[in-house]
């Protein structure tokens, strides 16, 4: 059963998926579980951010259609400072669409995602489909990047009126268990869990994370790091309550030990 009391290190030795386990030791090294959400329209400014909150951070996640001068250079240097300062990116790209055209847009295509995110989200709006068809990609014996790479269901929004609920929330918790070589998890405001079937390692990511915990009047609604950990988040995803902040940096720190504080209050009662 699934047991939110269990530490990221001991995720890492137990988790069949290699990127699940690096993240969980790249968490537990950093004494980090947030990531920034960087929304920015340039190269330069999407890696000075990169640079300069690397350090604190876990993951880097981006929106790289908003990027207007991606290229190459784009690429490469998300990749060096991935390296530089340990964390892994996450493109939150949203695909939905069917399976071939996802498969073309995933591997291939003008974003090139294949080759430099290892987290890449998707939604099944469109059916089961998707899912089915990006698999078959990452687990091809020819794809350059085999067991790099993995996908996150998106299950929940944090936006007002959001209709990823209900059936559609259930729909992604019953299908991901069957996709264990690509699916390790969720982006959803909680803990996601397919209890019925066994599989009980399903890593969640929230949105929407605001250390003031208020919406903004294009119909997002936030949470603290503390809430959302506190329902089972492993991941908290915080964009301009620390990039747009006075010190960013100061920003980092302070949401980074908010959801350190309580990853630890769970898994260890605050010792």
């Amino acid at each position: 059963m699934y047991d939110q009391r269990r530490s990221y290190h001991e995720r890492s030795l137990h988790h069949p998926h290699p990127v699940a386990r690096r993240l969980f030791q790249v968490a537990e090294a950093k004494e980090s579980n947030l990531v920034i959400s960087a929304d920015f329209t340039d190269t330069k400014s999407l890696l000075a951010c990169a640079d300069e909150l690397g350090p604190y951070i876990a993951v880097f996640k981006t929106h790289i259609d908003l990027v207007s001068d991606f290229s190459d250079a784009t690429v490469q240097g998300l990749k060096a400072m991935a390296a530089r300062h340990n964390f892994l990116i996450f493109e939150d790209r949203k695909l939905v669409d069917i399976g071939s055209t996802a498969q073309k847009q995933y591997h291939g295509g003008a974003l090139r995602l294949s080759e430099w995110a290892d987290l890449v989200n998707l939604s099944i709006l469109g059916g089961d489909g998707i899912v089915d068809a990006l698999d078959q990609v990452v687990v091809r014996k020819d794809f350059p990047h085999r067991d790099g790479r993995a996908f996150l269901l998106l299950a929940e929004m944090t936006t007002r009126g959001s209709q990823a609920t209900g059936a559609y929330t259930d729909r992604c918790v019953a299908l991901a268990p069957n996709y264990p070589r690509s699916v390790i998890g969720f982006v959803a405001t909680r803990a996601l869990t397919p209890a019925a079937t066994g599989a009980d390692d399903f890593i969640a990511f929230s949105t929407g994370i605001n250390m003031d915990a208020h919406g903004d009047n294009l119909g997002q609604q936030y949470q603290t790091p503390q809430s959302a950990v506190a329902k089972g988040s492993d991941f908290v995803i915080a964009g301009r309550g620390i990039y747009a902040a006075v010190d960013p940096i100061a920003a980092a720190i302070s949401y980074r030990k908010a959801g350190w504080d309580a990853y630890l209050q769970r898994t260890l009662g605050g010792k």
